[in-house]
């Protein structure tokens, strides 16, 4: 069972450590969960509404889509990882 859950406050801009440069696009957990599948790797390419993690929370499979087309900067979580609200999944660039 799918459950699609539209994060618009999930995605946050941010400039990179140096102070600006490159935007930075972080996906967070909309709830605390278990990283059940993680659809993506450093160097994909995603576009808007692409899943890239699957949660697993209350037996249900909760889909995090990306906010915004990108490049898979970094992976944060692992399958099997458990995660709380707020936690950053991914980082897009």
């Amino acid at each position: 069972m799918y459950m699609h859950v539209k994060i618009a406050d999930a995605l946050i801009k941010l400039g990179d450590e140096t102070g600006g440069g490159i935007p930075v696009s972080k996906v967070v957990a909309s709830m605390a969960g278990s990283v059940w599948k993680v659809l993506v790797k450093p160097g994909d390419a995603v576009v808007e509404g692409q899943d890239v993690v699957i949660l697993e929370s209350m037996k249900m499979e909760i889909p995090i889509a990306a906010e915004s087309d990108g490049i898979v900067k970094e992976v944060k979580v692992a399958e099997a990882d458990f995660v709380n609200e707020g936690d950053v999944l991914i980082e897009l660039s």
